[in-house]
């Protein structure tokens, strides 16, 4: 049992001094702030909101007409023949399941596209990352969004900042 301890307490002394040698060799970047202090990113909204601007304006006269009809069905209904009222419900529901469909898939794309460019920008943030620490001879970079604490980490943010721009 004494051995035991005794081999223990020894590999856990060479572990413990093996973590503080590999603890000189770690920083710490923060992709989010990297991220947000892209200028490309501006570039990329722009872009995105030009190549679904046509399609958001379809919806949004669509969704205009379907209002018009709606209400101009609630106002006159009372007046209307009943298969005139019939006809006209049956029209708002076709409409509006249209509607419904297209903005559907409006989201979709869009929120696809987001994604699909969103990821080109992480992937050139890790490239950097990637160049940054072999430069300086990290062994280990960690997003500081997910450290508690890390005293003797080197934040290498700002040149992952401008390695990216």
């Amino acid at each position: 049992m004494k051995k035991f301890l005794c081999a223990a307490g020894l590999g856990i002394a060479l572990a413990a001094s093996a973590g503080a040698q590999a603890a000189d060799k770690i920083a710490v970047v923060n992709v989010s702030s990297i991220f947000q202090q892209l200028p490309q990113r501006a570039t990329i909204a722009k872009q995105l909101e030009s190549e679904f601007k046509g399609r958001a304006t379809e919806l949004q006269s669509m969704e205009n007409d379907l209002q018009t009809k709606m209400q101009k069905l609630q106002r006159d209904a009372s007046t209307m023949k009943a298969s005139e009222r019939s006809r006209m419900e049956k029209q708002i529901m076709a409409e509006r399941a249209t509607f419904s469909s297209k903005a559907q898939a409006f989201e979709q794309d869009n929120r696809r596209r987001q994604m699909e460019e969103r990821n080109k920008l992480l992937s050139r943030i890790q490239d950097a990352v990637k160049k940054v620490a072999n430069s300086e001879g990290y062994d280990l970079v960690i997003d500081s969004n997910a450290v508690a604490y890390a005293a003797k980490s080197k934040d290498i943010t700002a040149d992952v900042l401008k390695q990216v721009k």
